[in-house]
Protein backbone atom coordinates (compact mmCIF):
# COMPACT_ATOMS: atom_id res chain seq x y z
CA UNK A 1 0.00 0.00 0.00
CA UNK A 2 2.78 2.32 0.71
CA UNK A 3 4.12 2.39 -2.99
CA UNK A 4 0.42 4.05 -4.03
CA UNK A 5 1.51 7.41 -2.34
CA UNK A 6 4.24 8.60 -4.95
CA UNK A 7 1.03 7.87 -7.69
CA UNK A 8 -0.87 10.67 -5.93
CA UNK A 9 1.27 13.01 -6.04
CA UNK A 10 -0.75 16.34 -7.28
CA UNK A 11 0.56 17.79 -11.05
CA UNK A 12 2.15 21.28 -10.66
CA UNK A 13 -0.57 24.27 -10.80
CA UNK A 14 -0.02 26.20 -13.49
CA UNK A 15 -1.53 29.89 -14.55
CA UNK A 16 -4.39 28.26 -16.64
CA UNK A 17 -4.35 24.94 -14.74
CA UNK A 18 -4.01 23.24 -11.66
CA UNK A 19 -4.62 25.36 -8.41
CA UNK A 20 -4.23 29.00 -8.95
CA UNK A 21 -5.75 29.84 -12.74
CA UNK A 22 -6.11 33.42 -13.82
CA UNK A 23 -9.09 32.10 -16.49
CA UNK A 24 -10.87 30.33 -13.67
CA UNK A 25 -10.77 33.66 -11.80
CA UNK A 26 -12.04 35.98 -14.69
CA UNK A 27 -14.55 33.40 -15.38
CA UNK A 28 -15.87 32.99 -11.93
CA UNK A 29 -15.66 36.74 -11.16
CA UNK A 30 -17.04 37.87 -14.88
CA UNK A 31 -20.29 39.92 -13.59
CA UNK A 32 -17.31 41.90 -11.38
CA UNK A 33 -15.36 42.80 -13.25
CA UNK A 34 -17.38 43.37 -16.01
CA UNK A 35 -19.38 45.62 -13.52
CA UNK A 36 -16.08 47.67 -12.72
CA UNK A 37 -15.70 48.19 -16.51
CA UNK A 38 -19.21 49.63 -16.82
CA UNK A 39 -18.31 52.10 -14.34
CA UNK A 40 -14.59 53.40 -15.52
CA UNK A 41 -15.83 53.40 -18.94
CA UNK A 42 -18.92 55.51 -18.19
CA UNK A 43 -17.29 57.69 -15.99
CA UNK A 44 -14.47 58.72 -18.48
CA UNK A 45 -17.16 59.44 -21.14
CA UNK A 46 -19.23 61.51 -18.67
CA UNK A 47 -19.03 63.93 -15.64
CA UNK A 48 -21.88 63.19 -14.23
CA UNK A 49 -21.87 59.24 -13.68
CA UNK A 50 -19.08 58.76 -11.15
CA UNK A 51 -21.36 60.23 -8.28
CA UNK A 52 -23.35 59.12 -5.15
CA UNK A 53 -25.88 60.82 -6.15
CA UNK A 54 -26.25 59.23 -9.37
CA UNK A 55 -25.07 55.91 -8.12
CA UNK A 56 -28.47 55.63 -5.83
CA UNK A 57 -30.24 56.65 -8.48
CA UNK A 58 -29.34 54.42 -10.39
CA UNK A 59 -29.67 51.61 -7.62
CA UNK A 60 -32.90 52.24 -7.28
CA UNK A 61 -33.79 51.36 -10.51
CA UNK A 62 -31.63 48.21 -10.46
CA UNK A 63 -33.68 47.30 -7.04
CA UNK A 64 -36.65 46.21 -9.36
CA UNK A 65 -35.08 44.01 -11.52
CA UNK A 66 -32.91 42.45 -8.56
CA UNK A 67 -35.95 41.40 -6.71
CA UNK A 68 -37.25 39.89 -10.34
CA UNK A 69 -33.80 38.29 -10.25
CA UNK A 70 -33.64 37.00 -6.97
CA UNK A 71 -36.96 34.97 -7.76
CA UNK A 72 -36.54 33.86 -11.14
CA UNK A 73 -32.73 32.34 -9.80
CA UNK A 74 -34.64 29.83 -7.64
CA UNK A 75 -36.99 29.05 -10.58
CA UNK A 76 -33.83 28.48 -12.55
CA UNK A 77 -31.75 26.65 -9.78
CA UNK A 78 -34.58 24.39 -9.91
CA UNK A 79 -34.40 23.84 -13.37
CA UNK A 80 -37.07 25.85 -14.51
CA UNK A 81 -38.16 29.20 -16.20
CA UNK A 82 -40.68 31.38 -15.17
CA UNK A 83 -41.93 33.84 -17.93
CA UNK A 84 -44.42 35.39 -16.46
CA UNK A 85 -43.00 37.36 -13.56
CA UNK A 86 -43.05 40.31 -15.90
CA UNK A 87 -47.00 40.66 -16.29
CA UNK A 88 -46.80 39.37 -12.95
CA UNK A 89 -45.33 42.59 -11.67
CA UNK A 90 -48.00 44.21 -14.02
CA UNK A 91 -50.65 42.86 -12.74
CA UNK A 92 -49.82 43.74 -8.79
CA UNK A 93 -49.53 47.35 -9.84
CA UNK A 94 -52.78 47.50 -11.20
CA UNK A 95 -54.28 45.68 -8.02
CA UNK A 96 -52.55 48.02 -6.11
CA UNK A 97 -53.71 51.26 -8.42
CA UNK A 98 -57.53 49.94 -8.18
CA UNK A 99 -57.45 49.16 -4.23
CA UNK A 100 -55.61 52.87 -3.80
CA UNK A 101 -58.81 54.43 -5.68
CA UNK A 102 -61.38 52.78 -3.88
CA UNK A 103 -63.71 50.05 -4.21
CA UNK A 104 -66.66 51.16 -4.61
CA UNK A 105 -69.90 48.88 -3.87
CA UNK A 106 -72.89 50.63 -5.86
CA UNK A 107 -75.73 48.33 -3.61
CA UNK A 108 -74.61 49.74 -0.59
CA UNK A 109 -73.50 53.20 -1.82
CA UNK A 110 -69.85 52.76 -0.38
CA UNK A 111 -66.58 53.09 -1.04
CA UNK A 112 -64.21 50.92 0.45
CA UNK A 113 -60.66 52.25 0.86
CA UNK A 114 -58.32 49.67 2.57
CA UNK A 115 -55.05 51.02 4.41
CA UNK A 116 -51.66 50.88 2.53
CA UNK A 117 -50.39 47.75 4.35
CA UNK A 118 -53.78 45.96 3.11
CA UNK A 119 -53.06 46.49 -0.66
CA UNK A 120 -49.25 45.37 -0.32
CA UNK A 121 -50.43 42.28 1.53
CA UNK A 122 -53.12 41.31 -1.19
CA UNK A 123 -50.81 42.40 -4.06
CA UNK A 124 -48.21 39.84 -2.44
CA UNK A 125 -51.01 37.48 -2.17
CA UNK A 126 -51.86 37.94 -5.56
CA UNK A 127 -48.44 37.62 -7.13
CA UNK A 128 -48.27 34.40 -4.78
CA UNK A 129 -51.31 32.40 -6.33
CA UNK A 130 -49.85 33.14 -9.88
CA UNK A 131 -46.77 31.48 -8.81
CA UNK A 132 -48.69 28.42 -7.13
CA UNK A 133 -50.73 27.97 -10.57
CA UNK A 134 -47.21 27.64 -12.25
CA UNK A 135 -45.92 25.26 -9.71
CA UNK A 136 -49.34 23.83 -9.58
CA UNK A 137 -49.19 22.96 -13.46
CA UNK A 138 -45.74 21.81 -13.66
CA UNK A 139 -45.52 19.84 -10.53
CA UNK A 140 -48.70 17.63 -10.59
CA UNK A 141 -49.91 17.95 -14.27
CA UNK A 142 -46.20 17.67 -15.55
CA UNK A 143 -46.41 20.79 -18.18
CA UNK A 144 -43.20 21.90 -19.42
CA UNK A 145 -42.13 25.20 -17.41
CA UNK A 146 -41.61 26.86 -20.79
CA UNK A 147 -45.36 26.50 -21.63
CA UNK A 148 -47.05 26.67 -18.57
CA UNK A 149 -45.23 30.09 -17.78
CA UNK A 150 -45.69 31.37 -21.26
CA UNK A 151 -49.21 31.00 -21.07
CA UNK A 152 -49.95 32.62 -17.60
CA UNK A 153 -47.70 35.25 -19.16
CA UNK A 154 -50.46 35.75 -21.66
CA UNK A 155 -53.73 35.38 -19.16
CA UNK A 156 -51.98 37.45 -16.40
CA UNK A 157 -51.07 40.39 -18.73
CA UNK A 158 -55.17 40.46 -20.08
CA UNK A 159 -56.34 40.31 -16.70
CA UNK A 160 -54.63 43.42 -15.98
CA UNK A 161 -55.55 45.13 -19.00
CA UNK A 162 -59.31 44.22 -18.59
CA UNK A 163 -58.68 45.65 -14.73
CA UNK A 164 -58.28 48.90 -16.72
CA UNK A 165 -59.68 48.58 -19.98
CA UNK A 166 -56.09 49.80 -21.34
CA UNK A 167 -55.83 52.41 -19.08
CA UNK A 168 -53.52 53.70 -16.18
CA UNK A 169 -54.16 54.36 -12.57
CA UNK A 170 -52.54 57.69 -11.90
CA UNK A 171 -52.01 59.70 -8.32
CA UNK A 172 -51.25 56.87 -5.84
CA UNK A 173 -50.51 58.99 -3.44
CA UNK A 174 -53.76 58.25 -1.32
CA UNK A 175 -55.68 61.38 0.48
CA UNK A 176 -55.23 62.17 3.79
CA UNK A 177 -58.50 62.56 4.79
CA UNK A 178 -59.17 58.89 3.56
CA UNK A 179 -56.38 57.35 5.64
CA UNK A 180 -54.85 55.54 2.41
CA UNK A 181 -51.58 57.95 2.43
CA UNK A 182 -47.69 55.93 2.58
CA UNK A 183 -47.82 54.18 -0.89
CA UNK A 184 -45.20 56.54 -2.60
CA UNK A 185 -43.29 55.83 0.59
CA UNK A 186 -41.67 52.73 -1.49
CA UNK A 187 -40.39 54.93 -4.36
CA UNK A 188 -39.58 58.05 -2.94
CA UNK A 189 -38.34 57.62 0.93
CA UNK A 190 -34.47 57.07 1.64
CA UNK A 191 -33.21 55.76 5.20
CA UNK A 192 -29.71 57.25 5.80
CA UNK A 193 -30.30 58.48 2.41
CA UNK A 194 -30.32 55.26 0.99
CA UNK A 195 -33.57 54.71 -0.95
CA UNK A 196 -36.40 52.24 0.46
CA UNK A 197 -36.51 50.11 -2.86
CA UNK A 198 -32.19 49.55 -2.67
CA UNK A 199 -32.91 48.51 1.57
CA UNK A 200 -35.85 46.26 0.26
CA UNK A 201 -33.68 44.69 -2.48
CA UNK A 202 -30.70 44.38 0.17
CA UNK A 203 -32.92 42.14 2.27
CA UNK A 204 -34.78 40.40 0.19
CA UNK A 205 -30.89 39.04 -1.34
CA UNK A 206 -29.45 38.38 2.51
CA UNK A 207 -33.30 36.29 3.16
CA UNK A 208 -32.56 34.48 -0.27
CA UNK A 209 -28.79 33.79 0.47
CA UNK A 210 -29.72 32.27 3.78
CA UNK A 211 -32.44 30.23 2.51
CA UNK A 212 -30.25 28.88 -0.03
CA UNK A 213 -26.87 28.22 2.26
CA UNK A 214 -28.61 28.07 5.56
CA UNK A 215 -31.40 25.87 5.58
CA UNK A 216 -33.29 21.90 4.28
CA UNK A 217 -34.82 23.88 1.65
CA UNK A 218 -31.82 25.27 -0.12
CA UNK A 219 -30.12 21.87 -0.15
CA UNK A 220 -33.03 20.20 -1.17
CA UNK A 221 -33.45 23.05 -4.16
CA UNK A 222 -29.65 22.75 -5.56
CA UNK A 223 -30.38 18.77 -5.02
CA UNK A 224 -33.32 18.47 -7.30
CA UNK A 225 -32.14 20.92 -9.92
CA UNK A 226 -28.43 19.32 -10.17
CA UNK A 227 -30.72 15.77 -10.70
CA UNK A 228 -33.85 15.71 -10.31
CA UNK A 229 -34.21 12.00 -10.46
CA UNK A 230 -31.07 11.06 -8.12
CA UNK A 231 -33.02 13.64 -5.57
CA UNK A 232 -36.49 12.02 -6.22
CA UNK A 233 -34.86 8.59 -4.85
CA UNK A 234 -33.20 10.52 -2.35
CA UNK A 235 -36.07 11.57 0.00
CA UNK A 236 -36.21 14.98 -1.63
CA UNK A 237 -39.96 16.65 -2.02
CA UNK A 238 -39.43 17.29 -5.83
CA UNK A 239 -42.94 18.66 -6.29
CA UNK A 240 -43.16 20.55 -3.32
CA UNK A 241 -39.81 22.65 -3.49
CA UNK A 242 -41.23 23.15 -7.56
CA UNK A 243 -44.08 24.66 -6.43
CA UNK A 244 -42.59 26.65 -3.73
CA UNK A 245 -39.73 28.08 -6.15
CA UNK A 246 -42.81 29.65 -7.75
CA UNK A 247 -44.76 31.02 -5.24
CA UNK A 248 -41.82 32.88 -4.36
CA UNK A 249 -40.76 33.66 -7.74
CA UNK A 250 -44.49 35.52 -8.00
CA UNK A 251 -44.03 37.48 -4.71
CA UNK A 252 -41.07 38.88 -6.12
CA UNK A 253 -42.62 39.96 -9.15
CA UNK A 254 -45.31 41.67 -6.82
CA UNK A 255 -43.23 43.37 -4.65
CA UNK A 256 -41.00 44.57 -7.64
CA UNK A 257 -44.07 45.83 -8.76
CA UNK A 258 -45.24 47.53 -5.72
CA UNK A 259 -41.84 49.23 -6.09
CA UNK A 260 -42.04 50.36 -9.21
CA UNK A 261 -45.73 51.61 -9.09
CA UNK A 262 -44.57 53.89 -6.01
CA UNK A 263 -42.16 55.04 -7.91
CA UNK A 264 -43.98 55.97 -11.01
CA UNK A 265 -46.93 56.95 -8.81
CA UNK A 266 -49.03 55.19 -10.99
CA UNK A 267 -49.95 51.68 -12.28
CA UNK A 268 -49.95 50.79 -16.04
CA UNK A 269 -51.42 47.21 -17.31
CA UNK A 270 -48.51 47.25 -19.57
CA UNK A 271 -45.71 48.14 -16.60
CA UNK A 272 -42.96 44.97 -16.50
CA UNK A 273 -42.97 43.94 -20.29
CA UNK A 274 -39.97 42.03 -21.36
CA UNK A 275 -38.64 42.38 -17.46
CA UNK A 276 -38.95 38.20 -17.71
CA UNK A 277 -35.83 38.48 -20.42
CA UNK A 278 -33.93 41.13 -18.05
CA UNK A 279 -34.43 38.89 -15.76
CA UNK A 280 -32.89 35.67 -17.02
CA UNK A 281 -30.58 37.77 -18.51
CA UNK A 282 -29.03 39.00 -14.75
CA UNK A 283 -29.35 35.45 -13.31
CA UNK A 284 -26.67 34.14 -16.52
CA UNK A 285 -24.94 37.08 -16.40
CA UNK A 286 -24.22 36.38 -12.47
CA UNK A 287 -23.08 32.69 -13.53
CA UNK A 288 -26.22 30.60 -13.22
CA UNK A 289 -26.70 27.61 -15.04
CA UNK A 290 -29.57 27.50 -17.73
CA UNK A 291 -30.22 23.61 -16.30
CA UNK A 292 -29.95 24.38 -13.07
CA UNK A 293 -28.62 23.36 -9.64
CA UNK A 294 -25.49 26.44 -10.18
CA UNK A 295 -25.74 29.63 -9.14
CA UNK A 296 -26.02 32.27 -6.33
CA UNK A 297 -28.00 35.06 -4.85
CA UNK A 298 -24.50 37.36 -4.95
CA UNK A 299 -23.87 36.83 -8.76
CA UNK A 300 -27.63 37.72 -9.66
CA UNK A 301 -27.37 41.11 -7.76
CA UNK A 302 -23.73 41.62 -10.13
CA UNK A 303 -25.60 40.56 -12.96
CA UNK A 304 -28.53 43.06 -11.97
CA UNK A 305 -26.15 45.94 -11.34
CA UNK A 306 -24.38 45.19 -14.84
CA UNK A 307 -27.44 45.22 -17.13
CA UNK A 308 -28.56 48.47 -14.64
CA UNK A 309 -25.53 50.43 -15.04
CA UNK A 310 -24.82 49.92 -18.83
CA UNK A 311 -28.52 50.98 -19.77
CA UNK A 312 -28.31 53.77 -17.44
CA UNK A 313 -24.66 54.69 -18.32
CA UNK A 314 -25.85 54.38 -22.16
CA UNK A 315 -28.85 56.67 -21.59
CA UNK A 316 -26.61 59.28 -19.53
CA UNK A 317 -23.95 59.31 -22.86
CA UNK A 318 -26.80 59.93 -25.16
CA UNK A 319 -26.62 56.60 -26.94
CA UNK A 320 -29.84 55.63 -29.17
CA UNK A 321 -32.03 53.28 -27.30
CA UNK A 322 -32.06 50.98 -30.61
CA UNK A 323 -28.29 50.61 -29.55
CA UNK A 324 -28.89 50.14 -25.75
CA UNK A 325 -30.57 46.94 -27.12
CA UNK A 326 -28.01 45.80 -29.38
CA UNK A 327 -25.67 46.46 -26.47
CA UNK A 328 -27.40 44.47 -23.64
CA UNK A 329 -28.52 41.36 -25.95
CA UNK A 330 -24.73 41.11 -27.38
CA UNK A 331 -23.65 41.35 -23.35
CA UNK A 332 -26.27 38.79 -22.54
CA UNK A 333 -25.00 36.46 -25.83
CA UNK A 334 -21.06 36.85 -24.20
CA UNK A 335 -22.52 35.72 -20.85
CA UNK A 336 -23.83 32.81 -21.88
CA UNK A 337 -21.02 31.97 -23.88
CA UNK A 338 -18.90 32.37 -21.09
CA UNK A 339 -21.03 29.77 -19.25
CA UNK A 340 -20.92 27.71 -21.46
CA UNK A 341 -17.09 27.98 -21.34
CA UNK A 342 -17.20 27.87 -17.18
CA UNK A 343 -19.09 24.45 -16.65
CA UNK A 344 -17.33 22.83 -19.82
CA UNK A 345 -13.96 23.33 -17.76
CA UNK A 346 -15.68 22.23 -14.82
CA UNK A 347 -17.28 19.06 -16.29
CA UNK A 348 -14.05 17.91 -17.64
CA UNK A 349 -11.61 18.60 -14.01
CA UNK A 350 -14.09 18.80 -11.23
CA UNK A 351 -13.22 19.47 -7.92
CA UNK A 352 -14.13 18.32 -4.51
CA UNK A 353 -13.99 21.95 -2.96
CA UNK A 354 -17.60 22.28 -5.50
CA UNK A 355 -20.77 21.68 -3.71
CA UNK A 356 -22.49 21.16 -6.94
CA UNK A 357 -20.28 18.69 -8.46
CA UNK A 358 -19.20 16.96 -5.22
CA UNK A 359 -21.21 13.72 -6.28
CA UNK A 360 -19.37 13.63 -9.46
CA UNK A 361 -16.08 13.85 -7.87
CA UNK A 362 -16.72 11.48 -5.13
CA UNK A 363 -17.60 8.40 -7.68
CA UNK A 364 -14.99 9.33 -9.98
CA UNK A 365 -12.23 9.23 -7.25
CA UNK A 366 -13.37 5.87 -6.22
CA UNK A 367 -13.04 4.96 -9.60
CA UNK A 368 -10.10 5.69 -10.09
CA UNK A 369 -8.65 4.53 -6.45
CA UNK A 370 -8.81 0.65 -7.77
CA UNK A 371 -6.84 1.38 -10.31
CA UNK A 372 -3.81 2.45 -8.51
CA UNK A 373 -4.38 -0.19 -5.51
CA UNK A 374 -4.05 -2.99 -7.82
CA UNK A 375 -0.98 -1.19 -9.46
CA UNK A 376 0.63 -0.95 -6.30
CA UNK A 377 -0.43 -4.22 -5.23
CA UNK A 378 1.35 -5.42 -8.29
Amino acid sequence: MTSAAPQRQKPKSSPLSGGFSITKLVLEGRAFFALIAIIVIFSLLSPFYFSVSNFLTMSSHVAVYAILSVGMLLVILNGGIDLSVGSTLGLSGVVAGYLMQGIRIDFLGVVLIPPVWVVVVIACALGAFVGLVNGVLISRFKVPPFVATLGMLYVVRGAALLMTNGLTYNDLGGKPELGNTGFDWLGFNRILNVPIGVLVMVVIAIIGSVVLTRTVFGRWLYASGGNERAADLSGVPVKRVQRRVYVLSGVCAAIAGLILSSELTSASPTAGTSYELTAIAAVVIGGAALTGGRGNIRGTLLGAFVIGFLSDGLVIVGVSAYWQTVFTGAVIVLAVLLNAVQYRRRGKRPRSGDDSTASSTLSESAGSAEPAVEKSAG
